[in-house]
């Protein structure tokens, strides 16, 4: 499984995600705008928009200010004009990684993403570089629950693979159009859904073993996701979970 779900599963546990509820809101509400800009505001009608919404919804984002972002980005209000780039890069060890940006400064973002790379033992690629590895996935954790019940669940709701993650976590993967169709049915069953999310997932994986490189890659993910304007940090490492709770102290 991905390095970086497992990364996002200890800073679930410990609480971490809730600390940096703002800054999370503030990057939903960018994609918000940015899909009703693209396809118009009725999610009705506009996939992308309606998947953005349920993301937000899943954050506790209110409908409001899921509102607000909408009808800046549809026009109905003053809202910012913002470009999506993706980067490619590589952290220690031969890690690739994914950055999704929104931003209104190409300059700006590009100049911090390269920074962050460069001062934290990393570097940029070329674009198709590392790109071609991934694919669009959805993704859910659950916490808790027995695994005929976690199976029968998901499986029944279009979840297509199914794996212990250790600790009483399981991680489920299903086409991205059905993550939260799935999420609504293991709620449904009883179960306690950690998150789900449409994310990237690479079809290669490389094992870290090594400390400090582990270290450094999880500082490279911290550096760029705590960039207002980076969206999503994908990547593709495997660290053994005694290792990843280790460095993650």
């Amino acid at each position: 499984m991905s390095g970086h779900s497992k990364w996002a599963t200890i800073k679930h546990k410990k609480g971490a995600a809730d600390k940096a509820r703002a800054k999370v809101f503030n990057k939903i509400a960018r994609q918000l705008e940015v899909a009703a800009r693209e396809g118009g505001g009725d999610p009705s009608t506009n996939a992308s928009l309606r998947t953005v919404i349920l993301k937000a919804k899943a954050a506790q984002m209110t409908n409001d200010a899921i509102d607000r972002a909408v009808k800046r980005g549809a026009g109905v209000t003053d809202g910012g004009t913002y470009e999506s780039i993706t980067y490619e890069g590589y952290a220690p060890g031969g890690v690739a990684m994914l950055v999704d940006v929104l931003t209104d400064n190409r300059n700006r973002s590009g100049g911090d993403v390269r920074n962050i790379f460069a001062k934290l033992g990393g570097a940029l690629a070329e674009p198709g570089a590392v790109g071609w590895q991934f694919s669009r996935r959805g993704v859910l954790l659950v916490q808790g629950g027995d695994e005929d019940t976690v199976m029968m669940a998901a499986l029944e709701a279009g979840a297509d693979d199914v794996a212990n993650d250790g600790d009483g976590m399981w991680r489920l993967t299903c086409d991205p159009a059905h993550v939260f169709d799935v999420r609504d049915a293991l709620q449904s069953a009883g179960l306690e859904v950690a998150s789900a999310e449409s994310t990237m997932v690479s079809s290669m994986t490389v094992e870290v073993t090594d400390a400090d490189d582990a270290r450094k890659i999880l500082r490279i993910i911290d550096a760029l996701e705590d960039n207002d304007d980076v969206q999503d940090v994908y990547s593709n490492f495997d660290i053994s979970e005694e290792l990843m709770e280790a460095v993650g102290e």
